[in-house]
């Protein structure tokens, strides 16, 4: 069999395994920032599962999303969003704030999970 023959199967079996890894893949953990807050306050989710969180800022000026705890510091845009990837974290507490307005906080408890 010629090895030209063999690169449409080739393909399909590259495509159909980033399909179904694509399926799988959880909805991501939304934090609203609204009204100069972070809607929730307080996020609690499973230990040991990496986890993809949506910023969504809904206020008009930029917001800085910052953590010393979860070494992430990114800029939300008024009106606009990033993801960020967490984790997999240990059970505990994970602080995080506005670095251009330090009085918004909120935290991430993480929970072991329970399987």
């Amino acid at each position: 069999m010629r090895p030209i023959f063999l690169l449409p199967t080739i393909l399909a079996c590259v495509f159909s395994f980033n399909g179904s890894a694509l399926a799988t893949e959880s909805p991501p953990v939304v934090l609203t920032i609204h009204d100069n807050r972070f809607e929730p306050e307080q996020l609690s989710l499973p230990s040991g599962i990496k986890l993809k969180l949506l910023i969504r800022n809904l206020d008009a000026i930029p917001t800085e999303f910052e953590s010393f705890d979860l070494s992430r510091e990114v800029i939300v845009p008024g009106h606009g969003e990033v993801t960020i990837y967490v984790g997999p974290l240990e059970s505990g507490s994970y602080q995080f704030f506005n670095d251009f307005n330090h009085e918004m906080r909120g935290s991430i408890v993480v929970t072991p999970n329970v399987k």
